[in-house]
């Protein structure tokens, strides 16, 4: 039997799964975590689909967008919008 490996952005397939997975990304905090996130829905989207209407080269994006990369807050935003979604601030209940 032959089992293939998991791609989250196999299920990134609609705004609002692609919202919620942001989301829970950007809640536990991890910087890290949340641009790799954002990769995965810009690769279920569609790379050069993203850099073309963000304005950047594909090699740019992969590279902003890779592990360990610590891409300009700019850039995120950048490939936030072209996205479709955008990043909102509310108080911390504690």
């Amino acid at each position: 039997m032959t089992s293939s490996k998991f791609d989250i952005s196999d299920y990134l397939d609609n705004e609002a799964m692609i919202a919620e997975y942001l989301n829970a990304t950007l809640e536990d905090g991890d910087i890290s975590d949340l641009i790799v996130a954002i990769g995965h829905v810009a690769k279920a989207i569609g790379m050069t689909k993203i850099a073309e209407q963000s304005g950047m080269s594909r090699p740019s994006l992969y590279k902003a967008l890779s592990d360990g990369s610590k891409p300009q807050f700019s850039t995120i935003i950048k490939v936030l919008n072209t996205i479709g979604v955008q990043i909102s601030v509310s108080p911390i209940s504690n």
